[in-house]
C-alpha cells in the first residue's frame, strides 16, 4: 500500500473517463480562471482604492474575492495541466498542500459568507445601530475568525486524511485532492475518517447555512413591514447579491459532501465539485458588479469618467 512516506504520489483522474470532453473542459476552466482573477482583482482595487466603498459591506466583499482568488489558485493549474496533458500525476507533498489549502480556504468562505449574511441582517434589522455594532475593529475580528476556523479545520483533518493506507493503484477519482476522494482511495478502514468528515460538514456547511437561513427569514419580516414597494424593493436590493452567491455555493457544496455513497452520486458529484470549486469564484465579482450600483459608480470614476453619469 502506498502511504504517506510514499515519494510516488498520486494519478489524478480528473474527468479522463470522457476523453472527448477534456479539451472542452480545458478552456471553460481557463476562461473561469481567467474570469475569477480579473474580476476579484479589480473588486479589491475598488474597494481599496475608493473612499466611498470603504464600508463594512464591501471590507467582506473584498476578502472574499481575495480568498477565491488564492482558492482556485491553490489547484487550478494543476487541473489545467492534468485536463491537456495525457500524464494526470501529482507528488504525495503536492497533495498534501493542495489538501490543506483547498479544505482552509473551503471552510473560510463558509464561514465569511455567514459573517455577510450578519452583517445585512444588521443593516436591513438594526439601521440605527449599524455603525455601532458594525464597527471595524468587529470586521477585522469576524474576517480573522473566518481566516482561523479555516485553518484550524485544515490541521484537524488533513493528517488523518493523509496517514489512511491507500491503494496501490494510486488513483483518485477527482480532478483534485480533497477529503471525500482520497478516503474512497483507502484500502483500510476509513470509519473515523468519515464520522469526522459528517461532524466537520455539519459544522462547517450546516450550522453557517443554518445561521445565514435565519438572518434572511428576519431580513425578510423587516423587508415586509416596509410599507413602500419601492422601499422594500431597495431594502431587498442591498441583499440580493448575497443571497444568490450564497444559494449557488451552498447548492454545489451540499450536491458534493452531502451526497449519498453510490458511483451515481459520485460522479455526479465530480461535475457539481468542478462548479463549486472553480465556477462559483468566477460568478462571484459579476454577480456583485452586475447588480450593484455603488461598484458600477466606481468602476467608472476609477476610469476617469464622471461619477455622476448615468446608467446605461
Amino acid at each position: 500500500m502506498v502511504n504517506q512516506s510514499s515519494p510516488v504520489g498520486f494519478l489524478l483522474l480528473g474527468f479522463s473517463e470522457y476523453p472527448g470532453l477534456e479539451r472542452m473542459l480545458f478552456m471553460v476552466v481557463l476562461a473561469s480562471y481567467l474570469l475569477t482573477l480579473v474580476g476579484n482583482t479589480l473588486i479589491i482595487l475598488l474597494s481599496v482604492l475608493d473612499p466611498r466603498l470603504h464600508s463594512p459591506m464591501y471590507f467582506f466583499l473584498s476578502n472574499l474575492s481575495f480568498l477565491d482568488l488564492c482558492f482556485t489558485t491553490s489547484f487550478v493549474p494543476q487541473m489545467l495541466v492534468n485536463l491537456w496533458a495525457p500524464k494526470k500525476t501529482i507528488s504525495f507533498l503536492g497533495c498534501s498542500v493542495q489538501l490543506f489549502i483547498f479544505m482552509s480556504l473551503g471552510t473560510a468562505e463558509c464561514i465569511l459568507l455567514t459573517v455577510m449574511a450578519f452583517d445585512r441582517y444588521v443593516a436591513v434589522c438594526q439601521p440605527l445601530h449599524y455603525a455601532t455594532i458594525i464597527h471595524p475593529h468587529l470586521c477585522q475580528q469576524l474576517v480573522a475568525v473566518a481566516w482561523v476556523m479555516g485553518l484550524v479545520q485544515s490541521i484537524v483533518q488533513t493528517p488523518p486524511t493523509l496517514h489512511l493506507p491507500f491503494c496501490p493503484h494510486r488513483k483518485i477519482d477527482d480532478f483534485l485532492c480533497e477529503v471525500p476522494s482520497l478516503i474512497r482511495l483507502s484500502c483500510g478502514d476509513t470509519t473515523f475518517n468519515e464520522i469526522q468528515l459528517a461532524v466537520s460538514s455539519v459544522i462547517i456547511v450546516v450550522v453557517p447555512l443554518s445561521l445565514i437561513l435565519v438572518s434572511y427569514c428576519a431580513i425578510a419580516r423587516a423587508v415586509l413591514r416596509i410599507n413602500s414597494a419601492k422601499g422594500r424593493k431597495k431594502t431587498f436590493g442591498t441583499c440580493s447579491s448575497h443571497l444568490m452567491v450564497v444559494t449557488i455555493f451552498y447548492s454545489s457544496v451540499i450536491a458534493v459532501y452531502l451526497q449519498p455513497k453510490n458511483p451515481y452520486a459520485q460522479k455526479r458529484g465530480k461535475f457539481f465539485g468542478l462548479f463549486y470549486a472553480v465556477g462559483t469564484p468566477s460568478l462571484n465579482p459579476l454577480i456583485y458588479t452586475l447588480r450593484n450600483k455603488e461598484v458600477k459608480r466606481a468602476f467608472r470614476r476609477l476610469l476617469g469618467k464622471d461619477e455622476d453619469s448615468r446608467e446605461s
